[in-house]
């Protein structure tokens, strides 16, 4: 039985939120939030996609204004007129997005408006060594000199986490942190929380890993379709609790019943693959009807081999087959003519164009396969999308929407229809549900197991330990740009995964081979 949280507070709220509810015009996406947030306590917000979890975060960080409600900040009324007046009073917020100035280099980012100086003069010497030093309590390897736009994905999230607790804060508020980190990053970045939380610092976390809000948090607020449904106290609540109460209903088995390594021809074979700086000889084979995953910690060289394969980073390679046939890929256009489809990890950045509608987006990459004429037929157009909409539950109030106005889910929905538009034979999945809520998971992992069932096969990139247990049926494990661990079956744990991932010795399958 759960049971809303009756515990008297421990100390008075610092925050106290009484009817708040945000709308745009007629379109009301927050409503009636009532909430306090202590000091010294770790306050899990959770919900799906579009529940209003990010909304309430910008209404407290001053990003936005309330429609309604009203607020207390130290127990006098507050309504931030920006969010420069929020930090101002001690509220910082680590965003979701990445939001860095990609020309300029790490350090730069971190004191960006901000900057030290002794006598006068930027004190550059003093910023770099702070920055060094912040970088390393969060595990990041990153030059303080390095240019931000050179960096993977999720040393820039460690950069922006690092730039927000340079200084202190009463409240912090954590926007999907640990989406792009590995384990061993998420860990940790949880032991800075932890910390942030026994100096008296009030912290709001939203994840949509629920291991993580079940281990870490002290209190649980559950947002669904901009209403709040309750706050519990995290110790009387499972994570299945939390996951119905996300989405209102019983859920089933978030994975799909595993089929067991495939016999079968490999449809993709790679021999001695090198990507300089980034992979080593590497060589697999990935057949159809099975999901083979690629496991190792961030940096390993996961994405680099797949972008080095089609193009994308320069690479030598022995040989690659596609059903047999020897083929050469130059770029990404080779890999859909010899059959590979590619979703890569970055959505927004390199998947979509955000500012672009949604139909040219879908039928972008099969512009030469629809259109036999010099013109675009928006007639067939507005049908493919209508098709996809239909095929993959991409949920919108208008499909005149630009990408960039879906929620993360279903970008990656109309990601995954824009790929299987080309009929690829090989599906490539980096990261397929980062930052993606628990309902459009199960979506997400129902659509990779059709595509098995239908015959293709599917390599899936991911840093999500319980996604490759639950959802692989074989997994590769990369460590310094190498492929060290090949597990199967009954072999496949998470133990297993993240010794290979981050020791020294080798490991094989029954039936596999160190690599």
């Amino acid at each position: 039985m759960i049971v809303e949280t009756d515990v008297p507070p421990l100390a008075a709220p610092l925050m106290q939120l009484s009817g708040l509810g945000k709308a745009y015009g007629p379109v009301r996406v927050l409503s009636d939030v009532n909430l306090d947030i202590r000091p010294g306590e770790i306050h899990a917000i959770i919900g799906e996609n579009g529940a209003g979890k990010s909304t309430l975060m910008r209404l407290i960080s001053g990003h936005v204004k309330p429609t309604e409600g009203a607020m207390q900040f130290a127990g006098a009324p507050i309504e931030f007129p920006n969010p420069a007046a929020a930090e101002h009073a001690g509220i910082a917020l680590v965003h979701q997005e990445i939001l860095l100035a990609d020309g300029l280099t790490v350090v730069e980012n971190l004191f960006l408006g901000r900057e030290m100086t002794r006598n006068g003069i930027v004190d550059d010497r003093a910023m770099e060594r702070i920055a060094a030093e912040r970088l390393a309590d969060l595990g990041c390897t990153a030059s303080p000199r390095a240019l931000v736009r050179s960096l993977p994905i999720a040393q820039r999230q460690l950069v922006q986490i690092a730039r927000a607790l340079l200084e202190e804060h009463r409240l912090v508020i954590f926007d999907e942190p640990t989406a792009v980190l590995t384990t061993t990053e998420v860990d940790t970045l949880l032991g800075i929380v932890r910390g942030l939380r026994d100096k008296g610092v009030a912290v709001l976390y939203i994840s949509h890993r629920l291991n993580e809000v079940e281990a870490l948090a002290d209190r649980v607020t559950v947002l669904r379709d901009g209403n709040m449904i309750g706050t519990f106290d995290a110790d009387r609540v499972s994570q299945e609790d939390m996951a119905r109460l996300m989405v209102g209903r019983e859920l089933s088995m978030l994975y799909p019943a595993k089929r067991g390594t495939s016999s079968q021809q490999p449809v993709l074979e790679i021999d001695h693959l090198n990507v300089p700086g980034f992979v080593e000889d590497a060589s697999l084979v990935a057949r159809p009807g099975e999901v083979l995953g690629l496991g190792g910690m961030i940096g390993a060289g996961r994405t680099e081999l797949f972008e080095g394969l089609l193009g994308l980073r320069p690479a030598k390679v022995g040989q690659v087959r596609v059903e047999g046939k020897s083929v050469k890929i130059g770029s990404v256009a080779d890999g859909v003519d010899a059959g590979i489809g590619y979703l890569t990890e970055d959505r927004k950045g390199k998947g979509l164009l955000l500012r672009e509608r949604l139909a040219p987006n879908l039928v972008l990459t099969a512009l030469s396969r629809l259109y036999r004429k010099p013109y675009i037929e928006q007639s067939l157009e507005q049908r493919e999308l209508d098709r996809a909409v239909d095929e993959y539950d991409i949920r919108v109030r208008s499909k005149r929407l630009e990408a960039g106005q879906l929620s993360g889910g279903n970008q990656q929905k109309l990601l995954l229809a824009k790929i299987m538009m080309l009929n690829p034979k090989v599906v490539i999945i980096d990261e397929p549900t980062r930052g993606i809520d628990i309902g459009n998971k199960s979506q997400i992992y129902a659509f990779i197991d059709a595509l098995i069932r239908a015959g293709k096969a599917c390599i899936v990139i991911s840093s999500e330990l319980q996604e490759l247990v639950g959802l692989c049926d074989r997994i590769l494990v990369m460590r310094a740009g190498r492929i060290v661990a090949e597990f199967a079956d009954d072999a496949i744990t998470e133990e297993a995964v993240v010794l290979a991932a981050t020791s020294g010795g080798t490991h094989a399958a029954p039936g596999g081979h160190p690599q």
